[in-house]
């Protein structure tokens, strides 16, 4: 339990600093906008990586090592609570249409990436 417990933490550092490496990175890319792009990044990747994981980690036998990446990793880089606070707060400033377009485009690229993943993986690791 304590090791499952250390494991899930690093991986959720790990994950937490590339998030926040992927926002200066973004910022750098496209400057600051209003728009939450970074946030949707991390979802459709992490979810991309999440499908890919999962693939291997049943192909390869590493199912062991899902609290690490699963929980961790891509539970610190994903970003759902920042995706409704963006959500909320596009709403609140009245831009309906943005908010509309965000929480859209976040849940079909994310799902989409996840199926990608998924058929990727099993593409390379069959």
């Amino acid at each position: 339990m304590v090791n499952t417990l250390v494991s899930v933490a690093l991986g959720g550092a790990i994950g937490a600093s590339a998030r926040y490496l992927t926002g200066l990175g973004m910022l750098r890319l496209f400057g600051q906008t209003g728009f939450p792009v970074t946030i949707i990044m991390v979802n459709v990747l992490g979810s991309f990586l999440m499908g890919v994981f999962v693939v291997l980690a049943d192909q390869r036998g590493l199912t062991h090592l899902s609290p690490f990446v699963m929980v961790g990793v891509l539970g610190g880089f994903t970003t759902f609570s920042a995706f409704s606070l963006e959500a909320v707060a596009l709403f609140e400033r009245g831009e309906i249409a943005q908010a509309v377009f965000y929480v859209g485009a976040s849940v079909v690229c994310s799902i989409s990436a996840l199926v990608a993943g998924v058929w990727i993986a099993r593409a390379v690791f069959a």
